[in-house]
């Protein structure tokens, strides 16, 4: 099992329902686009400065260990001292549509920083940023009754969960 990244912030957690490290492990590492790293780089950052994430029936802080098995990402939740809190698995069929539509848009938004306009650019960043959203809301809907998180927290996860996917 190869750990691709680890976020971790040491005693900055001030409210209890948060995650405090995340990883995410594959069985291959598969290489990525710079512009994937990057943005993988960027979520984990993001989630680790600012969430909300919230394990039904336990507090945390939280450890978060994400893999894709198959057609399914797997959820590993522990405490402070790697102690299992939970494990679920989230099909990835509902998401694969949002998935597809929003690499495809991607591929395209960053081949258009190279060559398009500002205005061509800000289009197809309106459209990114909307299947973003629509992936960010749908990925919320699916963890329900197992874990809450606020939208920043999900639209992270959900990026998080793409660059699991990419090839």
């Amino acid at each position: 099992m190869a750990k691709v990244q680890t976020g971790n912030i040491n005693g900055t957690a001030t409210r209890r329902n948060r995650l405090v490290k995340i990883e995410l492990d594959e069985v291959v590492i598969p290489r990525r686009s710079a512009e994937a790293e990057h943005e993988r780089a960027i979520a984990i950052y993001d989630i680790l400065e600012e969430n909300q994430f919230d394990l039904i029936g336990q507090t945390g802080p939280f450890h978060l260990y994400l893999r894709a098995e198959g057609r399914h990402i797997r959820f590993d939740i522990c405490n402070e001292n790697d102690f299992s809190l939970g494990q679920f698995f989230m099909a990835m069929g509902p998401l694969r549509r949002v998935m597809r539509d929003y690499f495809q848009v991607c591929d395209t938004y960053f081949d258009a920083i190279r060559t398009k306009s500002p205005s061509q650019i800000q289009a197809i960043d309106m459209g990114r940023r909307a299947l973003h959203n629509e992936g960010s809301e749908l990925l919320q809907a699916r963890l329900n009754g197992k874990v809450e998180t606020d939208f920043d927290t999900a639209r992270r996860l959900f990026t998080l969960i793409c660059v699991l996917q990419s090839k």
